[in-house]
């Protein structure tokens, strides 16, 4: 099995993180365009083509599906993937954690890039799935880029930032951006008021890795018998590369480093 993903940095390392414990004997396919970071400024457009570059070059691979964990680029380029790559790719997108997160009740932050922040795709995820409940748009500029290059000043720069637009009675935050899930506890942190309940974080990887093997009918866990961990590939910008360095920075990456080389 070979479980491709994308996205424009490493905010594909929380999913691939996630599939690799759901499925650690899967191939994984990493493939990511960071010198054209960072996407959420960008029109739909751009978004649209960088993401069907990052998309192409791994379909090439030959996955046996294709997860977009990238919001910004599900909300402007998922419709355009799927017409290219279906019904020969599967090709899952990256939907914010709203609907689970309006299950307790609110009040909800979501934390998201300026492209999604305020999009109509988001808009209608909030009218579908949080109707009746508080809900606040929280942009977060600056912070996926920190987040790549493993920026601490300009991670506690944005998280508190943002952290400020954030109403103090909210008592869950939902995980826009990919990238976000890498810095989790420090948006926790920021967010926490002395002496309320701890605040719920809502994020995507998990769910979205076990729609992945929905789609292709595969059980979340490795048949019996399977001991060998899966390979890993890295394409950077269309070309196979080592997992960059700044990986390593995070939980998700070091997860992933120690695997050996893809088969076939």
């Amino acid at each position: 099995m070979k479980i491709a993903l994308m996205d424009s940095g490493i905010g594909l390392l929380p999913t691939a993180a996630a599939m690799r414990r759901l499925r650690p004997d899967a191939d994984l396919l990493l493939s990511s365009d960071p010198a054209t970071m960072p996407w959420g400024p960008r029109t739909p457009e751009e978004v649209t083509q960088l993401a069907l570059g990052c998309a192409r070059a791994a379909a090439a691979h030959r996955p046996d599906a294709l997860i977009i964990a990238c919001n910004t680029a599900s909300v402007h380029a998922l419709p355009a993937l799927r017409a290219e790559l279906e019904p020969v790719l599967p090709v899952v997108g990256t939907v914010p954690a709203i609907k689970p997160a309006a299950a307790g009740g609110g009040p909800i932050a979501i934390w998201a890039t300026p492209a999604t922040t305020g999009s109509p795709y988001q808009r209608g995820l909030i009218r579908d799935f949080a109707d009746g409940v508080e809900v606040t748009e929280v942009p977060c500029p600056g912070l996926a880029d920190a987040v790549q290059h493993a920026d601490t000043e300009g991670i506690d720069a944005a998280v508190a930032a943002a952290a400020a637009r954030t109403p103090r009675e909210v008592t869950t935050v939902v995980l826009g951006c990919t990238h976000y899930e890498l810095v989790a506890d420090r948006i926790r942190a920021a967010v926490q008021q002395p002496d309320a309940p701890p605040i719920a974080l809502h994020g995507s990887a998990g769910a979205v890795a076990a729609q992945a093997l929905r789609r292709i009918g595969a059980d979340p866990f490795p048949p019996d018998g399977v001991a060998a961990p899966g390979g890993l590939t890295v394409i950077l910008g269309g070309r196979e590369a080592p997992l960059p360095e700044v990986a390593l920075t995070y939980a998700e990456g070091v997860l992933l480093a120690p695997v050996v080389p893809a088969r076939g």
